[in-house]
């Protein structure tokens, strides 16, 4: 009877630690990301962004070597540290814009630049690239080829890429 009782605490120690590990995780991404961004520019989820695709010029605002590696399928590319702004002033202004890096906080930057150039409707894609593959969403190579591969900057922020699916890169 002891043994019995020993054994079901145990299970249950384990299924509650284990499911605290993971609200933790959610948890600790989202007080991450909101202590980063400054919502200057609206959010859009990964699920409404699903939706609308296709609708959306999709901006990735990472550096050039991490948008070698992946990207969302039709990311245009204009990074942060040297934006493109050539790219930036060859978009049609009355679309809808989403933006997206690692995590949110340089896609907010040029957000909030493509808002100072007369944009109406630019969207910051909420916890980036990182929460796309964490929701099983694909990325593409350079080749528009399918890949497991995310450039997570590094291993400090590769901790909120958590889909075992994919390798990270640094």
């Amino acid at each position: 009877m002891k043994y019995t009782i020993l054994v079901l605490i145990s299970i249950f120690t384990f299924n509650l630690y284990g499911q605290n590990t993971v609200v933790e995780t959610e948890e600790g991404f989202s007080n991450m990301i909101d202590s980063y961004l400054s919502y200057s520019v609206p959010l859009i989820s990964v699920g409404d962004l699903t939706e609308i695709k296709s609708d959306v010029i999709l901006l990735d605002a990472r550096e050039e070597n991490e948008y070698i590696v992946s990207h969302i399928p039709g990311a245009v590319h204009v990074g942060y540290d040297k934006p493109k702004e050539k790219v930036m002033d060859d978009l049609d202004k009355s679309k809808t814009v989403v933006v997206y890096c690692s995590i949110g906080y340089r896609s907010e930057k040029i957000g909030e630049r493509l808002q100072q150039k007369g944009f109406r409707n630019v969207l910051n894609l909420y916890g980036s690239i990182f929460e796309w593959v964490n929701q099983g969403n694909t990325v593409v190579s350079m080749s528009n080829e399918e890949t497991k591969e995310i450039h997570t900057y590094d291993k400090k922020w590769g901790k909120w890429m958590t889909n075992k699916n994919y390798k990270k890169v640094y």
